[in-house]
């Protein structure tokens, strides 16, 4: 069943639905990107939240003027509407008033969804209201998915794509360093305003998907979990996009192999999963990697008080400094120095000689920042400095190439 729901081959509805959700999450990914750089993630609920009353606005509307109420693209524009007063309502809060931001979010965010709440429960009441569905809005609902509704998401995925093309670099400009930005004639109140109308847009193009509730999810997971893997801005957004996509596809199939599985918490899920896979061994970023790190960083801290102690004659108990130095040749069996370990004793209490002189020398004021006890001094300074350094000292000089 998985792989002929992967291969498209579970019918009509399953196929539109996960070309549906593909583009839904290529174009979340994108959009949120942008907005996990910028910090403002918990906006992104803020307006997903905002869209209820709209959707239950529209659907009585629709329904006083003779229809059933269940068109989609109806449903959609109200759901925008309401979206865009509540973003405006955010951004007003923010601006002239002394609430923070994550204050002005619980209160766009808790009255509007209250507002949208009480709508719908009156809704149930009317006789038209009890097979609107209406509250499949909140998690998703894809059963009965018309081309109509996979064409409506498939344009607005699109159209939200290429507005990003058009402002890609003003936004990422405003993300990274909003102060530049407006040093440089950037207007940033308007790219932010832009900024959330994306997402804004992609919020009401997943409600029928994923729900107003879980679109945060995609919007934020995806850029999450590309960050793990790359510190430029421009792949975070090709490597967010392509989880995005592969979040929608993989769960729409998951979802139409199994029966009673519901679509949008499925998608949301297997992104989570591929947040915890990056989580646990992105290089350079992921857990793994740190613990990695982490161990070599002890191995050098153990083999360097080893050939400290080796230098001074001191007796070393610690096991695991004398299984490293036996590993490297070092030092023998019985404990006892090589002549490559004394030759390389030697040199680290010599270095750690010269670090003290660099230290207390404020012309190698900078130098003497990069100290942390395992750094060779040779990549710090020149061979001529070095050498200067160990007239001081006396004894041996090395010889300047």
């Amino acid at each position: 069943m998985l792989r002929d729901a992967l291969l498209l081959q579970l019918g009509y509805n399953a196929t539109l639905v996960a070309v549906g959700a593909t583009l839904l999450g290529i174009s979340a990914g994108v959009t949120g990107t942008f907005l996990f750089l910028r910090k403002r993630a918990l906006v992104s609920d803020a307006i997903s939240h905002a869209t209820l009353p709209g959707i239950c606005l529209a659907f009585l509307l629709m329904v006083a003027l003779g229809g059933d109420g269940r068109s989609l693209p109806g449903l959609l524009a109200g759901s925008a509407l309401s979206a865009w007063i509540g973003l405006l309502c955010l951004n007003w809060l923010t601006r002239n008033t002394r609430l923070a931001e994550d204050a002005a979010i619980g209160a766009v965010l808790s009255v509007f969804f209250g507002f949208g709440i009480v709508l719908l429960t009156v809704i149930q009441t009317l006789g038209a209201g009890r097979q609107a569905g209406l509250e499949g809005f909140l998690l998703g609902s894809t059963a009965g998915m018309l081309w109509a509704d996979a064409l409506v998401i498939a344009l607005g995925g699109a159209a939200t794509l290429a507005l990003i093309l058009l402002i890609r670099r003003p936004m990422t400009l405003v993300a990274f360093d909003p102060e530049y930005a407006a040093a440089r004639g950037v207007p940033v109140h308007r790219v932010d305003l832009a900024m959330m109308g994306l997402v804004m847009a992609v919020t009401v193009v997943g409600l029928k998907i994923v729900g107003l509730i879980l679109i945060v999810a995609l919007l934020i997971i995806p850029p999450v979990t590309a960050r793990f893997w790359t510190e430029r801005s421009d792949r975070v957004v090709l490597l967010s996009g392509l989880t995005g996509g592969l979040a929608g596809y993989l769960g729409a199939a998951i979802s139409a192999s199994a029966p009673n599985l519901p679509t949008g918490p499925i998608i949301v899920l297997v992104a989570f999963a591929f947040f915890a896979l990056s989580l646990l061994v992105a290089p350079g970023r992921g857990v793994l990697a740190a613990l990695l790190r982490h161990f070599r960083f002890q191995r050098r801290v153990h083999l360097r008080q080893g050939l400290l102690a080796l230098a001074q004659g001191q007796p070393i108990f610690e096991q695991l400094t004398l299984r490293l130095l036996r590993r490297a040749d070092l030092v023998r069996a019985d404990g006892v120095a090589t002549d490559a370990g004394r030759a390389r004793a030697a040199k680290a209490l010599r270095d750690e000689t010269r670090w003290q002189i660099v230290r207390a020398d404020q012309t190698h004021e900078a130098a003497a920042a990069l100290y942390d006890g395992l750094r060779d001094i040779e990549t710090v300074l020149t061979r001529d400095q070095i050498a200067e350094i160990d007239s001081r000292i006396g004894g041996p000089q090395e010889v300047p190439a």
